[in-house]
C-alpha cells in the first residue's frame, strides 16, 4: 500500500479522510501529472455523517475553480429564491428583524447553497477513481523520516508509506493525536437536534419561508432550509453551562454523536415559539444529536516532522459556528494544492526534496493558520459570553435580541474570504524573507 509501485519520481501524499475536506484535497493534488494520491477512511462504507452542510461564496468559488460546478449545482444545493446571505426572524412574531447581504458576490452559483452532506460527497467522489481509496483503515500510529518520508499503521495490520501526509480526518482526528496526543477538545456547551426528512412534510404549514432562515431568540435559534432534491432540513438545540455536572451528564454525555435523539427534546424547547417553528419542529419525524466541540486552544503549528500537515476540522474545529466549516475545509485544500504546487511546478519531473515539502507546507499554514487563529478567537469569546449569561441567569431582552439581528452576524470576512488572495500575500512574504 503507499507507492504500489508508482514510479517513484511522482510525490506520493496520503490523505486520510473521505469528508469534504479530504475528497477536495484529493481532487485538487490530483491536477498535478506528478502528484500521486491514496486515501484511507476508516469507515466500512462511504457514508458522510450529520445532516446538511452549508459553503459560503468562499467554499463554492474554490471548487469552482476547481472545475466542479457539477457538484454546486441546483440539482445538488439549495439556493433560497433571493439574494441575500441570511434572513433572520424573530422567534415569537415571525418577523424578519435582520439580513446579511453580500458585499463582493455577484455570480449566482456563489450564492450560499444548503446540501445534504451525502449528495456533496457522492457528486465529489465522482471526480475519483474508486480505486485510489482504501476501506476501513483506522489510523492508530504515524512517524516521520523527514528524509524518508511517512509511515502509517491502521488498526488491520497494515501498513503505507507516502511523502507526505494529509490528516482530514476531522474533529477526533487520527493524525492530529498521532503527533499531538494531548490536544483536548471542549464541549461549548451547545448541543444541536437536527433532523432532515422528505420536503412534502411541510407542504401543509403555511409561511414556511422558501430562503433558508435563522429564527433567533433570547435563549436559543431555530433553523430551517430546504434542501436540493426535495428535502427539508431543521436544527434547534440547547446552551448550558459546559461545567454543570447535570448538563454535562444529560447533554454532552448523554449520546453519542450522530446518534438518534428523542423528537420530544426538540418539539418540546420550542413549544412556546411562532406557529411556523412550533409547526416545522411537530412535522419533523425524527432527530440526531451532536454535542458541540470545539478546539480548547489554537494548535501552534499544523506542520510536523517536514511532511505532515492537517486541513479541515483536523486543524481547526471551531463547532461549526456561523456554517463556515464545510467552506473552510475546501479553501484548506486549495490552499495546500496552492503551496505544493509553487515549490512543485506541474512541469518538473523531479520529486521535491524534504526541504521543499516542508517549504510548501510552512507556505498553507502562513496562508491559512492565520485565518482559522482570528476565527477560533471569535468562538472562544462567544462561547465565553454565552456561558456568563448562562452562570448569571440574565436573558436578553427583546430590544437587546432585535438589535443583535440587526447588527448581522458580521462574518463577511469569512464568508466571502478569498483564499487565493491570501495565498498570494503569503507567498510575497515568504519571498521577501529569503
Amino acid at each position: 500500500m503507499g507507492s504500489l509501485g508508482i514510479e517513484q519520481s511522482r510525490l506520493q501524499v496520503a490523505i486520510v479522510g473521505t469528508g469534504i475536506a479530504g475528497l477536495t484535497a484529493a481532487i485538487a493534488l490530483r491536477k498535478h501529472p506528478q502528484i500521486h494520491v491514496e486515501l484511507y477512511e476508516k469507515a466500512t462504507e462511504l457514508r458522510e455523517i450529520g445532516a446538511s452542510i452549508t459553503l459560503g461564496p468562499n467554499g463554492l468559488r474554490t471548487l469552482q475553480r476547481l472545475g466542479l460546478e457539477d457538484c454546486i449545482s441546483d440539482q445538488v444545493g439549495y439556493r433560497g429564491p433571493n439574494p441575500i446571505s441570511r434572513f433572520y426572524r424573530h422567534w415569537k412574531t415571525n418577523e424578519i428583524i435582520g439580513e446579511d447581504f453580500y458585499e463582493d458576490v455577484s455570480e449566482p452559483l456563489h450564492y450560499t447553497a444548503r446540501f445534504h452532506r451525502g449528495h456533496l460527497q457522492q457528486a465529489l467522489l465522482k471526480h475519483i477513481p474508486s480505486e485510489i481509496i482504501h476501506l476501513k483503515k483506522k489510523l492508530v500510529s504515524a512517524s516521520v523520516d523527514p528524509r524518508d518520508g511517512v509511515k502509517m499503521h491502521f488498526q488491520d495490520g497494515s501498513i503505507a508509506t507516502a511523502d507526505l501526509l494529509i490528516g482530514a480526518d476531522g474533529i477526533r482526528s487520527g493524525v492530529r493525536t498521532a503527533f499531538v496526543p494531548d490536544f483536548e477538545l471542549e464541549w461549548s456547551g451547545h448541543t444541536a437536534f437536527r433532523g432532515i426528512f422528505d420536503a412534502s412534510l411541510v407542504h401543509s404549514i403555511q409561511g414556511v419561508p422558501l430562503d433558508s432562515t435563522h429564527w433567533w431568540g433570547p435563549e436559543t435559534n431555530f433553523f430551517a432550509t430546504r434542501l436540493a432534491q426535495n428535502l427539508f432540513t431543521v436544527q434547534g438545540g440547547i446552551y448550558a453551562d459546559p461545567q454543570d455536572p447535570v448538563a454535562i451528564a444529560k447533554f454532552r454525555d448523554g449520546g453519542r454523536w450522530d446518534q438518534e435523539a428523542n423528537i420530544n427534546l426538540l418539539r418540546e424547547k420550542y413549544v412556546d415559539w411562532n406557529p411556523v417553528v412550533k409547526a416545522l419542529a411537530n412535522v419533523t419525524p425524527d432527530i440526531r444529536y451532536y454535542p458541540n466541540y470545539f478546539c480548547g486552544s489554537s494548535l501552534p503549528t499544523w506542520t510536523f516532522g517536514g511532511r505532515v500537515t492537517l486541513i479541515g476540522d483536523a486543524a481547526h474545529a471551531h463547532g461549526g459556528a456561523f456554517a463556515t466549516g464545510g467552506s473552510l475545509a475546501i479553501d484548506d485544500a486549495y490552499a495546500l494544492y496552492l503551496a505544493l504546487t509553487s515549490v512543485f511546478p506541474e512541469t518538473t519531473s523531479q520529486k521535491p526534496s524534504s526541504g521543499e515539502i516542508l517549504k510548501a507546507l510552512k507556505l498553507y499554514e502562513d496562508t491559512r493558520r492565520p485565518h482559522a487563529v482570528r476565527l477560533l478567537k471569535v468562538v472562544h469569546a462567544n462561547n465565553e459570553m454565552k456561558t456568563k449569561k448562562i452562570l448569571a441567569e440574565t436573558q436578553e431582552t427583546d430590544e437587546e435580541l432585535r438589535a443583535r439581528a440587526k447588527r448581522g452576524s458580521g462574518t463577511t470576512w469569512l464568508h466571502e474570504h478569498d483564499v487565493v488572495k491570501s495565498f498570494e500575500e503569503a507567498l510575497a512574504a515568504s519571498s521577501k524573507r529569503i
